[in-house]
């Protein structure tokens, strides 16, 4: 991701999106965004158009983490004076764009099924009841401490396989409002509350409670440790994305192939030297051994940073720095 609001100019980079952005004081903040998807919306306030086919479609639905890009980014571009440390909160800000479209009224049409029953896949009845209050009191973010968020997840991946797109909204996609549409769950479709019943069996058969936080089933494992890791699927609308393997028999989620690798957070003040944060989400070394086997990998799940240092002063300040002098044989 790249992004940069009015000064100190800063910018953010993972391995999908790119955004930028601009602020006049005496306009409208804007801003560009493209999270792998059509140039269209690339900047939400001035659609581009005219363009070949081949570079992406026009006037159609967006994915969610394009529309939850849009929105956190225009939130910033208001703001203005955007800093190193805004970029920082926003990779690990884990706001699920799903869940705050349809968390509310799949807790409320659960809480509504007679008996707290719903039918899965096989026809078997399935007490759904505790996944209500899983979902209501969900914070909407995909952090390792989220409880709900693996709920949320699995029912979300079952849904889309049960109910087709154009019958998942009540209220349809408009290209007179890309980013805020469609909305408003459509909870009377064939397959919703099956699509709930097979979660619920799912996690239960796993032995994964319904109100576990994320982390402890969405992990890497590194000299046989696991690792918590935050994020989510691009599905679920979420900037810090996350693609893990989903393996039941071993805890739930376990290695993640791929998402936010490289990221970077850079700005730059008065002192003339970039302001700089950066992180390799799979840490630099592959070797077992090394210690830079899993060091950022670490800091990736306790969503903490690596200072890089670009000028000299900063270089000789560094407590890790070692000098080491080679010369070369006549």
């Amino acid at each position: 991701m790249n992004a940069g609001v009015n000064k100190p100019r800063s910018s953010l980079l993972s391995s999908r999106p790119a955004i930028s952005g601009s602020v006049d004081s005496s306009k409208a903040a804007s801003c560009a965004a493209n999270s792998n998807d059509s140039a269209w919306l690339t900047n939400a306030d001035r659609p581009l158009t005219g363009y070949e086919r081949i570079f992406g479609t026009l006037g159609t639905a967006r994915s969610p983490r394009t529309r939850g890009a849009i929105d956190a980014v225009s939130a910033m571009a208001a703001r203005g004076e955007l800093t190193v440390r805004d970029l920082q909160r926003q990779q690990f800000a884990n706001q699920v764009t799903i869940g705050g479209l349809a968390a509310g009224d799949t807790a409320r049409a659960c809480a509504a099924l007679p008996g707290g029953i719903a039918k899965d896949k096989d026809g078997k009845e399935v007490d759904v009841s505790a996944a209500c209050a899983v979902l209501s009191s969900w914070d909407r973010t995909a952090d390792t401490g989220s409880r709900g968020a693996l709920l949320f997840d699995r029912f979300w991946r079952r849904l889309n396989v049960l109910v087709p797109s154009a019958q998942r909204w009540k209220v349809p996609f408009s290209a007179a409002d890309p980013v805020h549409t469609p909305n408003t769950l459509n909870t009377d479709a064939p397959g919703f509350a099956t699509a709930l019943a097979d979660a619920v069996t799912e996690l239960r058969a796993a032995g994964i409670p319904l109100g576990s936080t994320l982390g402890e089933h969405q992990f890497v494992v590194r000299n046989g440790k696991r690792i918590s890791v935050p994020g989510a699927t691009e599905a679920l609308g979420v900037w810090n994305k996350v693609e893990p393997v989903w393996d039941p028999t071993h805890g739930g989620y376990t290695e993640v192939t791929t998402g936010s690798s490289h990221i970077q957070a850079v700005g730059w003040n008065s002192s003339g030297c970039p302001v700089t944060r950066t992180l390799l989400t799979y840490s630099q070394s592959s070797n077992p051994n090394s210690p830079h086997y899993s060091d950022q990998t670490k800091l990736f799940s306790q969503e903490k940073w690596v200072t890089a240092r670009f000028c000299e002063k900063d270089i000789r300040s560094s407590p890790a720095l070692r000098v080491v002098k080679v010369t070369e044989r006549r």
